[in-house]
């Protein structure tokens, strides 16, 4: 199980498992030498799993157990384990059986949580993807990852808890970069029609849309890596290797903090309209690059380029 950030539950929770097994250890009396040569250890091995560097196997927790005269701690212990590598887990793990089962991993989850805030400064958030978005998104995760292409399965599992944000009372905050609307996921077509539906759900009564704008002084909060706060009992954090699961009340209370800090760089409303029009036009004046055509008066070319309806107009048929 890979170390995960010493600020992290995960790595808190592997240091109380080892803080537990040295306790065992010290009540029988055994030294650490003492219980790795029982063990059939490299002697170094008890000391890295009480001062987590080292994670146990259920068959390492069972043996210390046994050999420190409290086997009956043994069940409790093994399930305790099982609970921390639940807290980081990592994409090929996640992955294993397919981007479905990850999918419907999180539809408890989504049945549980009645209020979601979520901040991303890569992807537009799941929550407010359209189906194209979405399916562009898997695929490339996909190939990146060399999985089995199960896109259209585990798009419509997404379907379904997305379907679950928008009933009962639940509310969703949405945070996101604006350089967010400039990264063209799933080609320029894929791209509008998911800039089009953030103008539509962000008129939601269950929605709040802000954008932080680019080019503002950061000093304060710098662009993070994406989290889901969930109610106020757990955050999620997609990271490079793996999926983080934090549930201390104290650093729940970092990232809750943190998105609002955040929320007060962002613009909402008709601010943020502007902006995903803003990418709008821009996605389309890349569209129109390749085929503008020089204006010409009277058969000769007068130099200048046609300048191409407003893609805002285009992508609303106003033009």
């Amino acid at each position: 199980m890979p170390i995960p950030p010493s600020s992290s539950s995960a790595w808190q929770a592997r240091k109380t498992l080892g803080a537990r097994l040295g306790e065992l250890r010290r009540d029988a009396g055994l030294t650490g030498r003492e219980l790795a040569r029982r063990c059939g250890w490299h002697e170094s091995k008890v000391s890295r799993i009480e001062h987590a560097q080292t994670s146990p196997s259920a068959g390492d927790i069972r043996a210390w157990c046994e050999h420190a005269g409290a086997p009956d701690q043994a069940d409790d212990l093994v399930a305790f384990r099982r609970s921390v590598e639940g807290m980081f887990v990592e994409w090929r793990r996640i992955d294993s059986t397919g981007q479905r089962h990850a999918q419907e991993s999180v539809l408890s989850l989504v049945q549980r949580t009645r209020m979601f805030r979520a901040y991303s400064s890569w992807l537009i958030p799941g929550a407010v993807q359209t189906p194209d978005y979405t399916r562009a998104v898997l695929r490339a995760i996909a190939k990146r990852r060399e999985l089995p292409d199960d896109t259209e399965d585990a798009a419509a599992v997404r379907a379904d808890w997305l379907r679950l944000l928008r009933e009962g009372d639940r509310r969703v905050d949405v945070l996101i970069e604006e350089s967010i609307l400039h990264s063209v996921i799933g080609g320029a077509e894929v791209m509008a029609g998911q800039l089009g539906h953030l103008i539509t759900v962000g008129s939601l009564p269950s929605v709040s849309l802000g954008i932080i704008p680019m080019g503002l002084n950061r000093d304060a909060e710098w662009p993070l890596e994406d989290f889901w706060l969930l109610d106020d009992k757990q955050v999620n954090v997609e990271l490079v290797s793996g999926w983080l699961t934090i549930t201390q009340p104290r650093e729940i209370a970092m990232y809750a903090q943190v998105f609002a800090r955040l929320s007060e760089l962002a613009v909402a409303g008709a601010r943020a309209r502007r902006l995903i029009t803003a990418a709008i036009d821009a996605l389309q004046l890349s569209r129109a690059a390749p085929y503008c055509r020089r204006t010409t008066r009277g058969g000769r070319s007068t130099g200048r380029r046609r300048a191409p309806a407003s893609a805002a107009n285009l992508r609303f048929g106003l033009a």
